[in-house]
């Protein structure tokens, strides 16, 4: 088994972030031969500032290995730093059909909302067929709203592979319904989208802020509380655990516990529960260079598999 997942730098990574994607696929990773990249050409189909750009390189890059990421286990690379990539792309685009590309969601909703679709947006799944194609990854994690992505990828591996024999591997989706989702301030999904996360690393005060802006009712402290009809306790129940989340049930469910005093329990386990990673996570935004040393470790493994890929693909095209 060989898993691929790419990360978009596209805004600092949240506690959603956390449970729905980074501590699902580091689980995932264990044991098995990963590829994790930062995919830093997709951003480039939405964000035009570079400044802007490269520090979400570096926030995204210090918040996964901050949060346990071992680039001696996993080969970890920025999408950039391969330019293989970016030439399969090519070889790709011209083995992919008009009308595949114009059934893509994002296409259609960018297109349906009259925003406007570049050339890169447009094209975006051939780049993605290329992330998952050139490292031939067996499996993908991704969630019900991108099984599409890996689909299109799979269409086009099998009509390169129709004029050229078994080149590209057909990767397989790994979709995990389990997948904790935690709420976000306005107590829907957390995401970016939404305006209502809290992104891990914050600071203590502006994260304390940010817990005391959820919303509660005017139920008076001395008077039993229901649990299950707040945000606060759905998240302080995934972030403590049921040991700590069962205590806070009872004594809410009693009375005289109040909504106050669960906003501090949630903002003292933000803190407490991320205090390590975050002191990791500090130390290498400061301390930019081994970022830098990190990628090219990450880029030199990642080139020497999809040297193979692209050599393979290019003899079968006739480009050798």
């Amino acid at each position: 088994m060989r898993i691929l997942t790419g990360v978009k730098p596209t805004g600092r990574p949240h506690l959603g972030n956390y449970f729905g994607s980074i501590k699902p696929s580091l689980e995932l990773s264990k044991g098995r031969e990963s590829f994790l990249f930062i995919a830093d050409l997709h951003a480039l189909t939405t964000l035009k500032d570079g400044v802007v750009l490269r520090e979400m390189v570096y926030d995204v890059a210090a918040t996964w290995l901050a949060l346990g990421l071992n680039p001696d286990e996993i080969v970890f690379y920025r999408q950039s730093d391969v330019p293989e990539i970016s030439e399969l792309n090519w070889i790709l685009s011209c083995y992919t059909a008009q009308g595949l590309l114009e059934r893509a969601h994002a296409y259609k909703a960018a297109r349906d909302a009259g925003q406007e679709v570049n050339a890169g947006l447009y094209t975006y799944p051939v780049l993605m067929s290329a992330d998952i194609l050139m490292f031939r990854s067996t499996h993908v994690p991704v969630g019900q709203d991108q099984r599409q992505h890996l689909e299109i990828a799979r269409d086009i591996a099998q009509r390169f592979n129709h004029y050229h024999g078994e080149v590209l591997v057909l990767p397989d989706p790994i979709i995990n319904d389990n997948v904790a989702v935690i709420p976000g301030l306005d107590g829907r999904k957390m995401s970016k989208s939404y305006d209502n996360t809290i992104p891990i690393f914050d600071s203590a005060k502006a994260i304390k802020e940010k817990v005391f802006s959820i919303v509660t009712d005017s139920t008076p402290l001395e008077e039993p509380k229901n649990p299950d009809a707040n945000v606060l306790f759905k998240m302080y129940q995934l972030l403590a655990g049921e040991s700590d989340a069962a205590d806070v049930r009872a004594k809410l469910e009693a009375g005289g516990y109040g909504w106050g005093h669960l906003k501090k329990a949630v903002h003292g386990v933000i803190m407490d529960g991320f205090a390590d990673a975050r002191a990791r996570y500090d130390h290498l935004m400061a301390n930019r260079g081994e970022l830098d040393a990190i990628f090219a470790q990450g880029a030199v493994k990642a080139r020497a598999e999809a040297a193979r890929t692209l050599d393979d693909v290019k003899r079968a095209v006739g480009l050798l």
